[in-house]
């Protein structure tokens, strides 16, 4: 079974920073699609970045230059590094993994994946 376990959510003011981590259990060698999407109070699920595992990655337009996805294979971890954040981020953050490759014509949607973390938190006050 494989499992994502997620950390480093937290509450900062706006123009702060937080590394979100999200460790792969089991067959982390198989996953080639990994993302991070946001969901708010009363919003659906939205993609924010992902990458593949050749390392190509995409981002929505709102977080394009403050945040950013990496990956440590050896340590079967991908990371979402957040910068410059801004109340609108506030959501609740969740990691996702695929055995497939990324569509690389798009950013990624909800129905693109079957392994998801439990969800952090992001809180950013003005």
């Amino acid at each position: 079974q494989v499992q994502l376990v997620e950390s480093g959510g937290g509450s900062v003011q706006a123009g702060g920073s937080l590394r979100l981590s999200c460790v792969v259990s089991k067959y982390a060698f198989s996953m080639n699609c990994m993302g991070w999407f946001r969901q708010a109070p009363g919003k659906e699920r939205a993609g924010v970045a992902r990458i593949d595992s050749d390392g190509i990655t995409r981002y929505a337009d709102s977080v394009k230059g403050r945040f950013t996805i990496s990956q440590d294979s050896a340590k079967n971890i991908f990371y979402l590094e957040m910068n410059s954040l801004k109340p609108e981020d506030t959501a609740s953050y969740y990691c996702a993994a695929a055995n497939w490759h990324c569509d690389s014509a798009r950013l990624i949607l909800p129905s693109d994946f079957h392994y998801w973390g439990q969800g952090t938190q992001v809180t950013v006050s003005s």
